[in-house]
Protein backbone atom coordinates (compact mmCIF):
# COMPACT_ATOMS: atom_id res chain seq x y z
CA UNK A 1 0.00 0.00 0.00
CA UNK A 2 1.36 3.60 -0.52
CA UNK A 3 0.67 5.81 2.11
CA UNK A 4 -0.29 8.66 0.51
CA UNK A 5 -2.11 11.55 2.09
CA UNK A 6 -2.89 15.26 1.31
CA UNK A 7 -4.53 17.58 2.82
CA UNK A 8 -5.58 21.21 3.87
CA UNK A 9 -1.45 21.62 5.42
CA UNK A 10 -0.02 21.60 3.03
CA UNK A 11 0.28 22.00 -0.98
CA UNK A 12 3.01 19.97 -1.66
CA UNK A 13 2.49 17.41 -4.89
CA UNK A 14 3.55 14.43 -3.05
CA UNK A 15 0.65 15.29 -0.89
CA UNK A 16 -2.01 15.74 -3.96
CA UNK A 17 -0.92 12.47 -5.12
CA UNK A 18 -3.12 9.43 -5.21
CA UNK A 19 -2.05 6.29 -6.72
CA UNK A 20 -3.05 3.22 -5.03
CA UNK A 21 -0.33 0.83 -3.58
CA UNK A 22 -0.22 -2.45 -5.19
CA UNK A 23 -3.16 -3.94 -3.24
CA UNK A 24 -5.32 -0.97 -4.39
CA UNK A 25 -5.57 0.60 -0.75
CA UNK A 26 -4.74 4.50 -0.39
CA UNK A 27 -4.98 6.99 2.54
CA UNK A 28 -5.98 10.20 1.93
CA UNK A 29 -6.92 13.30 4.34
CA UNK A 30 -8.61 15.09 1.90
CA UNK A 31 -11.82 15.81 4.20
CA UNK A 32 -14.21 16.58 0.80
CA UNK A 33 -13.40 12.82 -0.19
CA UNK A 34 -14.76 10.96 3.12
CA UNK A 35 -18.29 9.31 2.85
CA UNK A 36 -19.75 11.28 6.16
CA UNK A 37 -22.75 9.16 6.12
CA UNK A 38 -21.06 5.93 5.85
CA UNK A 39 -18.11 7.45 8.89
CA UNK A 40 -21.56 7.98 10.91
CA UNK A 41 -23.69 4.46 10.03
CA UNK A 42 -19.95 3.07 11.53
CA UNK A 43 -19.16 4.84 14.58
CA UNK A 44 -23.38 5.05 15.38
CA UNK A 45 -23.75 1.50 15.08
CA UNK A 46 -20.70 -0.84 15.60
CA UNK A 47 -17.98 1.54 17.82
CA UNK A 48 -18.54 0.74 20.81
CA UNK A 49 -17.31 4.02 21.77
CA UNK A 50 -19.62 5.95 20.02
CA UNK A 51 -22.34 4.09 19.63
CA UNK A 52 -25.74 6.40 19.03
CA UNK A 53 -23.36 9.44 18.18
CA UNK A 54 -25.76 11.89 16.07
CA UNK A 55 -24.87 12.71 12.59
CA UNK A 56 -24.63 16.55 13.69
CA UNK A 57 -21.95 15.49 16.27
CA UNK A 58 -20.00 13.28 13.39
CA UNK A 59 -20.56 16.03 11.27
CA UNK A 60 -18.81 18.93 13.98
CA UNK A 61 -15.53 16.19 14.59
CA UNK A 62 -14.85 15.88 11.36
CA UNK A 63 -14.68 19.66 10.61
CA UNK A 64 -12.72 20.24 13.37
CA UNK A 65 -10.12 17.58 12.87
CA UNK A 66 -7.25 16.38 10.89
CA UNK A 67 -9.15 12.91 9.12
CA UNK A 68 -7.85 10.08 7.09
CA UNK A 69 -9.78 7.92 5.21
CA UNK A 70 -8.71 4.74 3.60
CA UNK A 71 -9.97 3.84 0.36
CA UNK A 72 -10.10 0.08 -1.24
CA UNK A 73 -9.80 -0.79 -5.09
CA UNK A 74 -12.91 0.33 -5.97
CA UNK A 75 -12.34 4.11 -4.82
CA UNK A 76 -14.85 2.95 -1.66
CA UNK A 77 -13.80 4.44 1.70
CA UNK A 78 -13.49 1.19 3.90
CA UNK A 79 -11.58 2.79 7.28
CA UNK A 80 -11.18 5.94 9.07
CA UNK A 81 -9.24 7.88 11.74
CA UNK A 82 -9.30 11.50 13.22
CA UNK A 83 -6.76 13.54 15.12
CA UNK A 84 -7.55 16.40 17.17
CA UNK A 85 -4.16 18.62 17.34
CA UNK A 86 -2.98 21.98 17.39
CA UNK A 87 -0.29 21.16 15.04
CA UNK A 88 2.43 22.10 17.01
CA UNK A 89 2.44 20.41 20.81
CA UNK A 90 -0.29 17.50 20.90
CA UNK A 91 -2.37 15.70 19.30
CA UNK A 92 -5.09 12.47 19.90
CA UNK A 93 -5.64 9.77 17.74
CA UNK A 94 -9.36 9.00 18.19
CA UNK A 95 -12.26 7.29 15.95
CA UNK A 96 -9.90 4.62 14.50
CA UNK A 97 -12.57 2.07 12.31
CA UNK A 98 -11.88 -0.35 9.66
CA UNK A 99 -14.97 -2.05 8.02
CA UNK A 100 -15.59 -5.55 9.21
CA UNK A 101 -15.40 -6.74 5.16
CA UNK A 102 -11.80 -5.29 5.58
CA UNK A 103 -10.45 -6.21 8.53
CA UNK A 104 -7.19 -8.48 8.99
CA UNK A 105 -5.11 -7.59 6.32
CA UNK A 106 -3.28 -4.71 8.15
CA UNK A 107 -5.29 -1.46 7.16
CA UNK A 108 -5.68 -0.61 11.17
CA UNK A 109 -1.62 -0.69 11.64
CA UNK A 110 -0.97 1.14 8.00
CA UNK A 111 -3.95 4.05 9.09
CA UNK A 112 -2.07 4.47 12.84
CA UNK A 113 1.21 4.36 10.69
CA UNK A 114 0.15 6.65 8.42
CA UNK A 115 -0.97 9.18 11.39
CA UNK A 116 2.19 8.78 12.91
CA UNK A 117 4.08 9.90 9.46
CA UNK A 118 1.95 12.29 8.76
CA UNK A 119 2.06 14.20 12.58
CA UNK A 120 6.13 13.99 13.06
CA UNK A 121 6.87 17.28 10.98
CA UNK A 122 4.60 19.53 13.61
CA UNK A 123 7.54 17.73 16.19
CA UNK A 124 4.47 16.99 18.42
CA UNK A 125 5.44 16.66 21.85
CA UNK A 126 2.73 14.13 22.55
CA UNK A 127 0.56 12.27 20.58
CA UNK A 128 -2.20 9.89 22.48
CA UNK A 129 -5.12 7.58 22.16
CA UNK A 130 -7.46 5.78 24.18
CA UNK A 131 -7.69 1.99 23.44
CA UNK A 132 -9.77 -0.81 25.09
CA UNK A 133 -8.54 -3.87 23.05
CA UNK A 134 -5.90 -2.52 20.31
CA UNK A 135 -3.22 -1.62 22.29
CA UNK A 136 -0.88 -4.62 20.51
CA UNK A 137 -1.85 -2.98 17.17
CA UNK A 138 -0.80 0.32 18.52
CA UNK A 139 2.39 -0.73 20.00
CA UNK A 140 3.32 -1.94 16.43
CA UNK A 141 3.61 1.77 15.42
CA UNK A 142 4.96 3.56 18.66
CA UNK A 143 2.62 3.95 21.07
CA UNK A 144 3.35 3.29 24.69
CA UNK A 145 1.43 3.01 28.25
CA UNK A 146 1.13 6.55 29.38
CA UNK A 147 4.47 6.22 31.91
CA UNK A 148 2.76 7.89 34.40
CA UNK A 149 -1.27 7.84 34.46
CA UNK A 150 -1.23 9.18 37.45
CA UNK A 151 -0.76 12.57 36.13
CA UNK A 152 -3.68 12.75 34.14
CA UNK A 153 -7.26 13.86 34.10
CA UNK A 154 -10.19 14.46 32.73
CA UNK A 155 -13.33 16.70 32.88
CA UNK A 156 -16.65 14.63 31.98
CA UNK A 157 -20.29 16.55 31.83
CA UNK A 158 -22.13 15.08 34.72
CA UNK A 159 -24.14 12.21 34.24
Amino acid sequence: MTTTTRSEDSNRDEDRDRDKGSDGYAIDTDPGRLDVGLVHHWLSTDAFWALGRSRDTVERSIRGSLNFGVYGPDGGQVAYARVVTDRATFAWLCDVYVAPAHRGRGLGVRLATAVRDHLAPYGLKRTMLATLDAHELYEKVGFVPVPDPELLMILCPEQ
